[in-house]
């Protein structure tokens, strides 16, 4: 079984693997491997999978809390919602192949992430997504191919869930130079489940066998997870072959076939097969229960002709599960799946040596021993260093350059696609389909469905400002967990729990390994500290071209319960003649704010102090004050500052307002100061609410009504507000169709 390889140095920088690792490799084999070992630990052992560069950052992660029941480890993290009840959900990114091939990037991106939550025994009832793209204003090659890009993402994300059957309710789209080499799309998904009805991805008892089901394996994404785990250059266009093909239909009679088969007894373990394929998922589900498992690749069923082990197990072919059943339901679990008219084979069965061994028409090919694979992965403690850009910028303020007057950069900052509505985007997904939706996309802040079997809703809400990591990746990465918790919380929910998608570029520069380690401290302090733990998440580095890194991108997904879905809190003015409050404290802070961005025309500064006591005090002050039913509307005040926050509100629901909030400096009306809201209160409520304002910092700022919104020294018809904010996005996108 074991030879030479021929061109050893080639084979190893094929499958990005080092000398240092070939050592290691023979070491664990006692052995020369053959290609088909190699391959299995050039997977196992690339970035994507074994995340070596990033592991030593994530310990430490705040992970659990009484409602968790799955933290980080599964397919996806589960928390108990009440009522025997438990969501589901994870966050992934899917950016090296989006960026190749945008549609089955951004396709197969949704597929997986359905697959690692109804591989949990849940069905998926919300979609979310997160897309970062670089400018697309231009008349040149660069914003030509970020508006291709933006389409062909867009219509993969809807083309593959719409086929689901599964409501892409939310999320949220965000452009900036630092993507026009490598854009980002992490897709995240919700499931619901029976909390005692959990599934987890483990192989045990000696002589249970092993079932490959769903579509027929191909060579499509050979290569992938080994493709994600390296930087792009000019060539990488060549890399289109490694980029899976999926097939929505397919995953939608999967998803059924699967479901079904959770309602028996028959199983005990079952995995997606991801990034890597047969590998990743075969050697996860031995190594969870310490056992072995003996697999035949001629059983696999095949699309493509004259197929090699090699082939078999790095193909990352879409759609497929592998499952380990209690020994003699194998013909009911077949005969399940053929009626849904997918492949379902025993391919192989548990055993209790500790090894992978992979047999090829009766002739054994590989011999892999389980635990070193993951338990001796390599665990890279990479050079770190503090970017030197950052002592640059720091004392950066808005009194650095020209003043501009405050009516010029409101019309400015109105027509920013930071702003904008995108609805040219989501109105392609479909959002109302499971009839559960409460607030979707476009209507601000977090996304609410109902749960109608126990009559609560679940609200969640995709957040990070990019900028903020750039000038702080700490805390910048605090401040995304903040935002998004701080979404929930304006919808009426408590929040709960976290998953995170940390996007960074080349791991081998050490201010990008400083910006990634600090990122995840700013995540442990915040999530700690706000009581919402990370349930699972996903790590992308290499998001690099021609040695041009992205900011560091923290996506963080919090996801939250209201005890009563008929007690939604909106983010949109509800009635002319309605209060609006602002509570938090205002100041002049402009660091990495949007302003500064659209007007100054720099990233720079130092970011808004986060005060958590502050943050927590405004989530309960809403969340009990919803309870009572004294408030109409919430929103938080972030990216662009009350002014912005105002004129979203005042677009969306048609109704104008007329504001006078106090000011030390008339720009603070963008100021980012955290930990602030704009609430609607009725006349009627206005002193039982006030009444719970009691040590909070807060200003009776303005009244809802009229046909312009007028804050403080600047005034916008609504006329021509609405057009700005729901064609400009539209004429930009389509100009070259």
């Amino acid at each position: 079984m074991s030879q030479q390889l021929p061109d050893i140095d080639t084979q190893l920088a094929d499958h990005k693997l080092s000398q240092e690792d070939y050592a290691h490799i023979k070491q664990i084999l006692g052995r020369e491997p053959n290609l088909v070992e190699l391959g299995i630990f050039s997977a196992m052992w690339s970035e994507h999978c074994s995340y070596k560069s990033s592991k030593v950052h994530l310990k430490g992660f705040p992970t659990s809390a009484p409602w968790v029941i799955q933290g980080p480890g599964e397919n996806a993290g589960v928390i108990d919602i009440g009522d025997g009840m438990a969501a589901v959900f994870k966050m992934e990114s899917h950016n090296h192949p989006s960026f190749i091939e945008p549609y089955q990037g951004a396709a197969t991106g949704v597929g997986g992430i359905m697959r690692d939550v109804f591989t949990m025994g849940a069905r998926p009832v919300a979609n979310l997504n997160a897309l970062r793209f670089g400018n697309i204003l231009n008349d040149d090659k660069t914003s030509k191919h970020q508006r291709y890009l933006v389409r062909g993402v867009t219509e993969g994300i809807g083309g593959y869930g719409n086929c689901m059957g599964v409501p892409t309710i939310g999320g949220e789209t965000s452009f900036d130079e630092c993507y026009n080499g490598n854009i980002l799309v992490n897709a995240f998904t919700l499931g619901l489940a029976k909390s005692d009805e959990i599934f987890y991805g483990k192989a045990e008892g000696i002589g249970n066998p092993v079932l490959y089901v769903g579509a027929k394996t191909g060579r499509d994404g050979l290569g992938g997870a080994v493709m994600s785990s390296d930087s792009f250059t000019e060539e990488s266009k060549s890399l289109r072959p490694t980029v899976q093909v999926g097939d929505p239909f397919t995953e939608k009679l999967l998803l059924e076939a699967c479901l079904e088969l959770f309602k028996t007894d028959y199983v005990i373990g079952i995995q997606d097969m991801g990034a890597a394929g047969l590998t990743s998922s075969s050697f996860e589900m031995a190594g969870r229960s310490g056992s072995g498992m003996i697999m035949h690749l001629d059983k696999v069923p095949a699309r493509e002709e004259n197929m090699t082990p090699y082939d078999f197990m790095l193909s990352e072919s879409q759609e497929r599960m592998l499952l380990c059943a209690k020994k003699g339901s194998e013909e009911e679990i077949i005969n399940i799946f053929k009626k849904w008219d997918l492949d379902a084979a025993v391919i192989g069965e548990v055993t209790d040596t500790g090894n992978i061994e992979l047999f090829w028409h009766g002739k054994k090919v590989a011999e892999v021993p389980v635990d070193p694979v993951s338990e001796e992965a390599p665990e890279l403690n990479r050079p770190m260093k503090k970017p030197e850009y950052l002592d640059q910028i720091k004392d950066t303020t808005i009194d650095n350059f020209p003043k501009v007057a405050n009516q010029e950069a409101f019309e400015k900052l109105t027509k920013s696609m930071e702003v904008v509505d995108k609805s040219w985007i989501y109105t392609q997904y479909d959002s109302m389909v499971q009839t559960n939706t409460i607030k979707k996309g476009g209507e601000l802040d977090a996304s609410v469905i109902r749960v109608k079997e126990n009559g609560k809703a679940l609200a969640m809400s995709a957040d990070c400002n990019v900028r903020y990591c750039y000038i702080d990746p700490k805390g910048g990465g605090a401040a995304a967990v903040v935002e998004s918790g701080r979404n929930v919380a304006m919808s009426g929910a408590r929040p709960l729990a976290i998953t995170d998608c940390l996007n960074c570029g080349n791991p081998e520069n050490p201010e990008v390994m400083w910006q990634f380690a600090e990122g995840c401290l700013g995540i442990k302090e915040s999530c700690a500290e706000l009581m919402t733990p990370v349930i699972g998440g996903n790590v992308s580095l290499y998001n690099e071209t021609n040695g041009v890194s992205v900011f560091p991108t923290l996506s963080i997904t919090t996801v939250g319960v209201n005890d009563d879905q008929n007690n939604v809190l909106m983010s949109i003015f509800q009635e002319a003649g309605n209060q609006l409050y602002l509570i938090g404290e205002s100041r002049s802070e402009f660091g990495g704010s949007l302003y500064m961005k659209e007007i100054c025309g720099v990233v720079a500064g130092r970011l808004p102090e986060i005060d958590y006591a502050r943050e927590l005090a405004l989530w309960d002050l809403v969340i009990e004050a919803n309870k009572k039913h004294l408030l109409e509307c919430a929103k938080d005040a972030s990216s662009g500052g009350v002014a912005i926050a105002l004129a979203k509100m005042a677009a969306v629901s048609g109704l104008g307002c007329g504001v006078s909030m106090s000011v030390k400096d008339e720009r603070d009306i963008f100021a980012e100061s955290q930990s602030r809201a704009i609430v609607e209160v009725k006349p009627e409520n206005v002193e039982a609410f006030e009444a719970m304002l009691d040590g909070l910092t807060y200003e009776k700022i303005g009244v809802i009504g009229g046909d312009i919104v007028k804050i403080n020294n600047v005034t916008i018809s609504m006329k021509t507000l609405q057009d700005n904010y729901f064609n400009r996005f539209k004429r930009v996108i389509e100009q070259d169709l």
